[in-house]
């Protein structure tokens, strides 16, 4: 029977078998590699999404056959190092995921070609320290050297200095590290009674991130602040380490699994105990909901935390059809260019940033579903830098043309690496100043709180 294209069913995902020593085997998954990148070579409907199909189609077309056999085997490093793991291939375009008998996850063909590349050391230091967010988050909120390492670092000589070790692009935009850590600056809740919704918990436990943390502890508060308008008592979890994901994406799935022995069972705690456990970062969410649900798929405490794990504009609007959230927003906001980044589409949550924007008077929000081109570090490294600014080009010039006429008064994403990525593409491409503000903050500001 010939084989059909597509799947009436929704798309399913197989664990992944990183503690198997087979995972690991090159040869073995140099012929999965070529299997998988045959069938994308006769489908080529992935073109636009990002830089590993150009690279993998030109290099079929230029090489000796036209065919991925006319391919050598060293250069298909070269489609694995453009791959940042967004999964939109596989959530969005690939017709032939399983349950199709094809089988086709390219995500997650080509995380096990770069877990071999880590075990083989061939990942370079300066990408090591970048993935390692807590070590060079400690210096967050310590007076004065706070000050100074984030003066240092905007310097010309100091960004020659991090591209020539670090590999960090001296045109990229860094995130400054915070005064003042989003643990230390967390208001603890008021002592509310706890109301349960038909589709929601009535508590929340807010797993910080290390960027929320160290970096932007403003959105973190933001949230605290919403949660605190609609009466749902909260916690900050009690303690906490990097979700993961910046080692992930390097194929380091040992360090993975050291964060994930760190995090669980404090995670799992709160899971049974009722609390909806609350990150205001995607790709965190999308760690604990499917990254480490599959790597761990027969751990019961992973699938309590998967299971109890929201992203906060899924949650506001569970809340909100329970009839448990405030509708009344006396601040319009005006005209909004609002992203939604890769990591939050592959939830399969549906809009839920766009519905409770779009519930704010005087407020406009023009929605686009399309990759920034950050992509974590990928973003912000030498070789890739302006391959990142490429990619997002066409979002920034559609995040430009408001439908309502004009450049948007707010451009925002909810994921904050994205929206800075955004901003700078917006400056580089001279398409106006518009502000930049995550969308818990916008909705904070329609609210009327300080």
């Amino acid at each position: 029977m010939p084989a059909r294209e597509g799947n009436l069913q929704a798309p399913t995902r197989h664990p992944i078998a990183w503690k198997s020593p087979d995972y690991y085997d090159e040869p073995a998954a140099f012929k999965e590699l070529e299997r998988i990148f045959d069938i994308c070579h006769g489908c080529r409907r992935c073109v636009s999404l990002c830089g590993a199909f150009p690279t993998l189609f030109d290099l079929v077309d230029e090489g000796k056959s036209g065919e991925v056999d006319g391919v050598e085997k060293k250069d298909y490093w070269k489609v694995v190092d453009q791959c940042y793991l967004c999964d939109l291939c596989y959530m969005t375009k690939c017709p032939y995921v399983p349950p199709h008998e094809w089988n086709v996850d390219f995500p997650h063909t080509m995380l096990r070609a770069k877990a071999i590349k880590f075990k083989q050391g061939g990942v370079d230091f300066g990408s090591k320290f970048l993935s390692s967010t807590d070590v060079h988050g400690k210096l967050a909120g310590i007076p004065v050297v706070v000050q100074v390492a984030n003066a240092v670092n905007q310097t010309k000589p100091m960004r020659a200095l991090m591209e020539g070790t670090l590999h960090v692009d001296r045109n990229a935009w860094l995130p400054a590290l915070a005064t003042r850590k989003f643990r230390n600056a967390a208001p603890k809740a008021a002592d509310l009674p706890v109301k349960n919704g038909q589709r929601t918990p009535g508590k929340v436990a807010v797993f910080a991130s290390c960027y929320v943390n160290y970096n932007e502890p403003g959105i973190g508060l933001d949230l605290l602040k919403v949660l605190a308008h609609n009466d749902i008592p909260y916690v900050l979890v009690e303690k906490e380490q990097c979700c993961g994901m910046p080692k992930l994406e390097l194929g380091d799935l040992d360090s993975v699994d050291a964060a994930k022995r760190a995090n669980i069972p404090v995670l799992a705690k709160y899971a049974r105990e009722g609390w909806a456990i609350v990150t205001a970062v995607p790709s965190c969410t999308l760690m604990f909901k499917q990254e480490i649900p599959l790597m761990y798929p027969d751990e019961p405490d992973v699938q309590a935390v998967k299971e109890a794990m929201w992203d906060p504009f899924e949650y506001l609007a569970g809340r909100r059809r329970d009839g448990l959230l405030k509708t009344e927003f006396p601040q319009a906001l005006g005209k909004v260019s609002y992203q939604v980044p890769c990591h939050t589409r592959v939830q399969n949550i549906g809009r839920k940033t766009e519905e409770l924007l779009k519930l704010i008077p005087g407020t406009w929000v023009h929605t686009n579903e399309r990759c920034s081109g950050h992509a974590g570090t990928f973003g912000v490294k030498k070789p890739y830098h302006e391959v990142a600014m490429k990619i997002g080009k066409p979002l920034f010039k559609r995040m430009a043309e408001h439908p309502e006429g004009g450049a948007p008064d707010y451009i925002s994403s909810d994921c904050p690496l994205g929206g800075h990525h955004i901003d700078q593409g917006f400056d580089r491409n001279s398409l106006g100043t518009p502000q930049l503000a995550h969308p818990l903050s916008l909705i904070r500001m329609a609210y009327g709180l300080e």
